[in-house]
């Protein structure tokens, strides 16, 4: 088949363009003819706070990547996507509500002959806009079929469009390792949050945990800030926690994240919502066990209990509990000793199934 991608690619950073560069490899692997369809602008800064681009590429670049898009040229997206026509199938990689204008202007230029599908890492946005579900209402009801990789996501698709709806678990699409650090097996009474902070990932659940849970537990907290680094500030002081916590805002490099890891004797993500997140394979990659909240997927990805421990979102009380009980007397080495590398392959071939399936059935 002769696939196109719509979506982020390098040098744009982050999760939606590692996922778009790592799937046009595996449907080339799997002998499909693929091709990038990314961006040269893609949003306002005013859109996106955090930092865009990056200068080095976290993984090997696609070679057939083509960066003609420009949000400020709606011409370049109906031709675009008349340049698309001859494809058997336009995947568009939908990361937010405010691509769905661009969107709308290529599926005018592909026509209605090639089949369309619309891969949504969220249906809507953990912290919605007004204007979310109208614009996502719009698109999904004008591709052919919409992959998802949730049940719940699914449930949310299905109430906003009557095309079909299919669900494939996300595989693993992380930046390319650098050597990481021998573990040197110790316990280092230290945590890790990792990633972009927003409201929803529940930051400041996991600060009230920290200052009621063991005393002499540390956290580095290493990821951008959009919006409330001040406020965050202010808890730690407020929480008397600044001798506890190192804030590490602004984005960090492939080669800073192992490191981040060694230092770490676990991953916490105490998210209030979830989809799907990479930041648990990553710890495993690493060896490090984790401590998230059951939203999402995450009690699938965390064996409580054997590799990690889950506990109930958006409670200080219950995250409290699941840091006493990782810290207690042996359990930091025992937890560790659970991690496994996760063999992706298999998930990637199923997810490629699904995805090409969408053309081979009605």
């Amino acid at each position: 088949m002769r696939i196109a991608i719509v979506g982020p690619a390098f040098p744009y950073k982050g999760g939606g363009a590692h996922h778009t560069t790592e799937l046009a490899h595996r449907l080339a692997a799997a002998g499909h003819e693929v091709l990038i369809e990314s961006w040269r602008a893609q949003y306002p800064a005013f859109l996106y706070p955090g930092q865009q681009t990056i200068s080095e590429p976290e993984g090997e670049p696609f070679p057939g990547t083509r960066r003609r898009l420009d949000w400020r040229r709606p011409d370049g997206w109906w031709r675009t996507g008349r340049s698309l026509r001859s494809c058997d199938l336009v995947v568009l990689a939908v990361l937010s509500p405010v691509q769905v204008p661009s969107y709308l202007g290529i599926l005018a230029g592909v026509g209605r002959r090639t089949p369309v599908i619309a891969l949504c890492h969220n249906v809507l946005p953990h912290e919605r806009k007004p204007y979310d579900v109208p614009l996502m209402k719009r698109l999904l009801r004008r591709v052919d079929g919409v992959l998802v990789h949730s049940e719940a996501q699914a449930e949310l698709a299905r109430g906003l469009t009557g095309r079909p709806v299919r669900v494939a678990e996300m595989p693993a699409h992380l930046p390319t390792p650098a050597t990481v650090p021998q573990d040197d097996g110790k316990v280092h009474r230290h945590l890790l949050f990792f990633g972009i902070v927003r409201p929803y990932k529940g930051l400041d659940v996991l600060l009230r945990a920290l200052a009621a849970g063991p005393d002499d537990v540390s956290l580095t907290v290493a990821g951008e800030f959009w919006g409330g680094l001040d406020e965050t500030r202010a808890l730690i002081g407020e929480l008397d926690l600044a001798a506890r916590v190192d804030l590490r805002p602004g984005y960090v490099p492939a080669a800073d994240v192992p490191g981040l890891f060694a230092a770490a004797d676990a991953l916490v993500l105490p998210y209030r919502t979830a989809t799907a997140s990479q930041n648990v394979w990553m710890a495993y990659e690493h060896g490090r066990p984790v401590i998230a909240t059951d939203v999402g997927g995450f009690a699938d990805q965390v064996r409580d209990g054997e590799d990690g421990l889950v506990c109930a979102p958006d409670d200080v009380a219950a995250l409290t509990g699941a840091l006493e009980r990782f810290y207690a007397a042996g359990e930091p080495e025992r937890l560790r000793s659970g991690v496994r590398p996760v063999d992706h392959g298999p998930v990637w071939a199923a997810y490629l199934d699904t995805l090409t399936g969408a053309v081979r059935s009605p």
